[in-house]
This record gives C-alpha cells, structure tokens and sequence, in this order.
C-alpha cells in the first residue's frame, strides 16, 4: 500500500511540475492560450496517475489486492503505458507551441502514443481481474461466516 501511495504522490508532483512547465514555456515563446497537448498533460498526470492510483489505494485496503499476481501487472503495465502516453504528448506539445503542426512532424509520434494507450488498456484489463478474483474470495468468504452462523 505504501508503494501506491508514493506513486499517486510522484504524479502529483509531476501533474504540478507539468502545469507550471508549460506555463513558463508557453509564457517564453509567446504561445500562451495556444491549443496543444501540453496545456493538458497536467491533467493527464493528476487525473490518470494521482486519482487513479489514490481510487485503486483504497480499493486495496478493502480487497486486498496488491498481493495478485494479476495487480503486480497492472501495476508496471499501467505506470509504463501512463509514462509513454505523456511522455508523447509532451513532445507533440512542444513541437506545437514551437510551431511545427501535425503535419510538419513526424507520424511515428502518435504511434507511440497509441501503443501507450494500448498498454494502459492492458493495465487497466489486468486491474479488473484482480478485482474480480479479490471480489469473488471475499464473496465465498462472506458466504462461509454467513453459513456456519445460520
């Protein structure tokens, strides 16, 4: 449990640094209130590491999940899918406001976002296993203690 919540902690930092980042950057080159993908990473790291990774803390303390082998997968695959998707839109955020669109920079940018995005799919299937196995052994754990007592 620990271990998540240093991670929702690190995405916290890095949704404000990545806020800040672009303000700053966006205020030196004069683009400020340009539309780009940099404008939103903060929200993709407070949204989907921070709040993700505080919801699937709580969910732990209740099922138990961190022990799974199903969990330890979402886990990495989620943080590495989240990590390459802003990583990527950072990259295009700053080739925008730098003033190269989408059709002056190269095609393999939203590629890899993509596989981001596909890697965080994977994450997110295997963090539904876990709860699913976690939620049918309390069931049959509940239905046990409600057994022996009638």
């Amino acid at each position: 449990m620990n271990r998540l919540l240093r991670t929702a902690f690190a995405y916290m930092v890095l949704g404000l640094i990545s806020g800040l980042f672009y303000r700053e950057y966006a205020k030196a080159t004069g683009t400020l209130g340009v539309d780009s993908q940099l404008s939103t990473l903060h929200t993709h790291f407070l949204a989907l590491g921070m709040l993700v990774f505080l919801i699937v803390l709580a969910l732990d303390a209740v099922l138990s999940l961190s022990g799974r082998r199903s969990f330890t997968v979402f886990y990495w695959t989620f943080n590495i899918g989240l990590l390459v998707t802003v990583v990527m839109q950072a990259v295009r955020g700053v080739l925008t406001l730098d003033g190269q669109g989408p059709t002056t920079t190269s095609a393999a940018i939203p590629g890899i976002a993509g596989l981001g995005h596909i890697v965080l799919t994977v994450g997110l299937v295997a963090l539904f296993v876990a709860l699913r196995a976690a939620v049918t052994e309390r069931s049959h754990v509940a239905g046990e203690r409600t057994s022996v007592t009638a």
